[in-house]
């Protein structure tokens, strides 16, 4: 089946691709207002090349770019040089270049016009956030030495991502490795970045988390300036490293992550060691752990061998009989002084048993003496007849038994026995 062909394009002559770009190429630099225009805009980005400056104007608000070239004939006649976050106020021609049909401001003559709005912007988020404490280097976490899962945010068409596979695979082979996808350019990247955090956050497997893009232009970082992705990698239960592809802009997630690194495969080294590396420090470590056993070895043995020689200078067996002889010499001793000591007590507890013999009352009661008790009680002992009355009752305790008597007459004088 075939369909008609348009009557406007049977009727029209195509035109070549180069004719095109010639024609707006001719309107471009043709026309009055473009011949020599002043622009105000801020400074986005600034490279210099061998040929001149390229830089970037922008208008934050309305979302507008203009790219820019000052030559170097131009460069030391300019009275400000374009600096990234500032404002300016250039003087140029607009110039089309016909390889990639693409038009550029000629700039001759840049003068200062303030600081740029999203600069502005950028340092008063900035410091905010500091004063927050989300860039304090006391909230900075130390990377596991040896991670076996790691989590990569990014967007999964960049360059990034391949990089990070064969870096990690070839430095750490047997990794897992967790993929939360994201965009990482536009207006919806940073709801996307939050969320492919989250994600990992939920899963609660990775150990470090690597938050990456490619390179390119200032105006494609913007995501990466968002308070909800510097708030998400802030607050973040894991360490994060941020490899993000520029090495001329800082961004406010680099800030925030705990390691800060200039590209993916950057990110993917300091996240993991080399295996490589790893064996070589083991070897190392091993080889110094035998030589250092073998030199307390060496030490030990070299003691050893000079007790032995001080022993032998010693001649111990002769030490050993003299003091074994003096031993035996004092057990000698000893013994003598003990038995002497033992036979003088001995005398001694003779001697005292014979006074204590002699001191009995038992043996006086066998000579011929009485003991005299009143009744009841017995126990007062009658020295005395001044206490004795005619007809009261008496024990006499004699040398052999007892007998009671009757007082039946006291007499006053003493008789001898």
């Amino acid at each position: 089946m075939t369909f008609p062909l348009p009557n406007l394009l049977v009727q029209q002559t195509p035109v070549s691709v180069a004719g095109l770009t010639s024609y707006i190429q001719t309107l471009l630099e043709e026309d009055d207002q473009l011949r020599q225009i002043c622009v105000i805009g801020e400074v986005s980005s600034a490279n210099r090349h061998s040929s001149g400056l390229f830089f970037t104007l922008g208008d934050p608000g309305a979302k507008a770019t203009i790219s820019c070239v000052i030559w170097n004939s131009y460069l030391h006649q300019l009275f400000n040089m374009p600096v990234k976050g500032e404002q300016i106020i250039v003087l140029g021609h607009m110039r089309l270049y016909p390889p990639r049909g693409q038009y550029q401001l000629m700039v001759t003559q840049a003068l200062p016009a303030g600081e740029g709005l999203q600069a502005l912007r950028y340092r008063q988020l900035r410091d905010r956030l500091a004063a927050e404490g989300l860039f304090d280097p006391q909230r900075k976490r130390t990377l596991p030495p040896h991670p076996q899962t790691i989590a990569v945010v990014t967007s999964p068409q960049a360059a990034a991502w391949g990089d990070i596979q064969r870096t990690l695979r070839r430095r750490y082979p047997g990794l897992q490795v967790l993929f939360s996808p994201a965009l990482v350019q536009g207006t919806q990247a940073a709801a996307a970045i939050v969320a492919a955090i989250k994600r990992v956050e939920f899963d609660g497997r990775a150990e470090v988390l690597i938050l990456s893009r490619g390179g390119g232009a200032v105006e494609d970082l913007a995501c990466f300036n968002d308070e909800r992705v510097v708030k998400a990698i802030a607050h973040c239960p894991i360490p994060v490293i941020a490899g993000i592809g520029h090495q001329r802009d800082e961004t406010l997630a680099d800030l925030a992550a705990d390691v800060c690194v200039s590209t993916p495969t950057a990110a993917a080294v300091q996240a993991v060691p080399e295996v490589a590396t790893l064996e070589i420090e083991h070897l190392d470590r091993t080889n110094a752990l035998k030589n250092a056993v073998k030199h307390q070895l060496e030490q030990r043995q070299s003691k050893l061998q000079q007790f032995r020689s001080r022993l032998r200078r010693l001649q111990l067996d002769r030490l050993l009989q003299q003091e074994t002889e003096a031993l035996t010499w004092k057990r000698r001793q000893l013994v003598q002084l003990s038995y002497q000591k033992i036979q003088q007590e001995s005398q001694h507890c003779q001697h005292l048993g014979q006074k204590l013999a002699t001191l009995d009352p038992h043996n006086v009661l066998q000579r011929g003496y009485a003991v005299v008790r009143q009744p009841p009680s017995l126990r007062t002992i009658i020295r005395s007849s001044a206490r004795l009355t005619v007809g009261e009752e008496l024990q006499i305790q004699l040398g052999q038994g007892q007998v009671k008597v009757k007082i039946t007459e006291i007499l006053n004088s003493t008789t001898d026995v």
